[in-house]
């Protein structure tokens, strides 16, 4: 991976590139993919997912 590339990961691990369109994209290290944080969209999925692993939490309680 080139210096270019590498600039765009927060923390070594969270992609962020707001002039990359793609919400999902190859992880630096390792096989799958990432979500590119600069995308508002990615963050509505990660909110959706936490919020139902919450409301399942919640559901299993009662």
């Amino acid at each position: 991976m080139d210096d270019k590339d590498r600039k765009h990961y927060k923390l070594g691990i969270f992609y962020y590139n707001p002039n990359n369109k793609s919400i999902f994209v190859p992880k630096r290290l390792g096989l799958g993919w990432t979500i590119n944080f600069a995308r508002p969209i990615s963050w509505m999925i990660i909110l959706a997912i936490v919020g139902f692993v919450i409301f399942k939490v919640w559901v299993t309680k009662s």
